[in-house]
């Protein structure tokens, strides 16, 4: 991807997530959440299988997971669903 990063947008079901977690797995999810910005097909497909689903993506970094949507249109991410194993 070239130009400025995607803006990230929290799903409501993903910001309830986020205000629960310890502060450490939060400065990760940001952390992710920028890497994703930049690049934001830089993590796998979802459902490697759905010909339509290209733009869902899946992040996992040890026991933090983030599933995003890419809005190309408006360039921005969607964060859909925050998983931490903790």
């Amino acid at each position: 991807m070239t130009g400025a990063p995607y803006a990230v947008r929290l799903s409501s079901t993903a910001a309830k997530v986020l205000d629960t977690l310890p502060d450490q797995v939060e400065d990760t999810v940001w952390d992710v959440l920028d890497a994703a910005a930049a690049d934001p097909w830089g993590f796998r497909q979802w459902n490697a299988d759905d010909p339509e689903g290209h733009d869902v993506r899946y992040a996992s970094v040890g026991r933090l997971s983030l599933t995003y949507w890419v809005n190309r249109p408006l360039c921005h991410l969607t964060v859909l669903n925050i998983v931490w194993l903790g």
